[in-house]
């Protein structure tokens, strides 16, 4: 099974950039169609952006579609989300999730990694 690590959060302010990367391990990586998640202070996880094991297709959650990117590399196992224009509503823990090509279920989480956008 897949191992997940992620990286890159911090403190910024409104309309800064910010990346997250996600490192696998454990597995073939190109097996596993990823996915960002993240979940703020009282609110349950959300869906944030998921990308297909070759990377041709992706797709986002409303909230974030235009603003930020997902992308991976599977030659280096990682994959990565692109924060631009970020405003304090992005304020959560993002988890990097990973499930089979042919499921439907995300059964591999990442320990998640804080940002906070201050206004």
């Amino acid at each position: 099974q897949v191992q997940l690590v992620e990286s890159g959060g911090g403190l910024v302010q409104t309309g800064d950039s910010l990346r997250l990367s996600c490192a696998a391990s454990g597995d073939t990586f190109s097996r596993y169609n990823m996915g960002w998640f993240r979940q703020a202070p009282g609110k349950e996880r959300e869906f944030v952006a998921g990308i297909s094991w070759s990377g041709e297709y992706t797709n986002y959650a409303d909230s974030v579609k235009g603003r930020f990117t997902i992308s991976r590399d599977n030659a280096k196992n990682t994959v990565s989300l692109q924060m631009n224009s970020v405003k304090p509503d992005d304020t959560a823990v993002y988890y990097c999730a990973a499930r089979e090509r042919f499921s439907d279920k995300y059964a591999y989480w990442g320990q998640g990694t804080q940002v906070t956008v201050s206004s």
